[in-house]
């Protein structure tokens, strides 16, 4: 089944949700990054959020990057996403053993550690949105809960969960953002938290055959909801490309590459997000020192 996003609202507009399977997505990105369970999880999840999130967004040039700078042994976590839900992302140490937090529970908040979760929206303006908070728990639901309450001030419940095979593959991976338009009062935020408490974690309601329309439901229960049919794809894309990585290479300045050059004489680099590689022989950047000088 192909990885979806649903969204839906309320019919007296004081609801609205995005539930998220990201299964096939999570599961591009762990065979590409070669992850080891927690930093899938910890990818995983906020790839399913960088992936809502961006379907959020009204222009289709618009971008969104989630940036995760904690103390942990992770180092980072890295995802950015557009409205299209076409997402790419990477983590610092992709290869970090711990013990599980309780059994068959993944540390991720041990893993990522205390530090800032950052959030950056180009919206097409002079100048971007950034907007940054300091990690709660470092499991990533959490916070950004907390960042949509400190920055964005909207009640917002994030769940997020990646569930990993014994041989490190993606069994199940999704998620929901559940949000409160101004005006919905504490009646219905009680009653929604109290619906939520008592659900079982994401990937238990995938792997027990829900779909995203039935997640929807299951988080609004008692609430009469109108799921919009206009389903999104999320994938896992990167678009690079040797032009801009050679528009990058140009951008340091004439002497770093007179260094690199100089030191070198060719080189390799890697896009973080895919891994793919682009070689440079020493001819190839005295060309682009020249593109540099001018």
């Amino acid at each position: 089944m192909a990885d979806t996003i649903l969204r839906g609202m309320s019919s007296d507009g004081n609801i609205r949700i995005f539930a998220a399977d990201t299964t096939q997505l999570v599961g591009t990105a762990q065979k590409m990054h070669a992850t080891f369970p927690i930093a899938t999880a910890a990818l995983g999840r906020l790839l399913t959020a960088a992936a809502m999130m961006g379907s959020m967004l009204k222009g289709q040039e618009d971008t969104l990057t989630l940036q995760i700078r904690g103390d942990g042994p992770l180092g980072g976590v890295v995802a950015v996403g557009n409205a299209k839900a076409q997402v790419k992302g990477y983590v610092n140490n992709p290869k970090v053993i711990l013990p599980d937090r309780v059994a068959g529970k993944l540390n991720v908040g041990g893993a990522v550690g205390a530090g800032t979760l950052c959030v950056i929206m180009d919206l097409g303006m002079k100048e971007p949105y950034i907007a940054q908070t300091q990690l709660v728990t470092g499991e990533i639901a959490e916070d950004l809960t907390a960042y949509y309450a400190e920055s964005e001030q909207l009640p917002t419940a994030v769940a997020l969960g990646v569930l990993v095979d014994t041989d490190g593959s993606v069994i199940k991976a999704g998620g929901f953002i559940l949000q409160l338009m101004p005006g919905s009062g504490d009646d219905c935020a009680q009653r929604l938290e109290r619906t939520i408490a008592a659900l079982p974690p994401v990937t238990t309601m995938l792997s027990d055959g829900m779909s995203c329309e039935d997640m929807i439901f299951a988080v609004t229960q008692g609430f009469d909801v109108v799921i919009y049919n206009q389903p999104i794809t999320p994938e896992y894309r990167c678009d690079c490309t040797r032009r801009r990585v050679e528009k990058a290479l140009i951008s340091i300045g004439r002497q770093e590459l007179e260094d690199m050059i100089n030191e070198q004489g060719s080189a390799e680099l890697t896009c973080q997000f895919c891994d793919a590689a682009y070689d440079f022989s020493k001819q190839q950047l005295e060309a682009l020192l020249k593109k540099a000088e001018n």
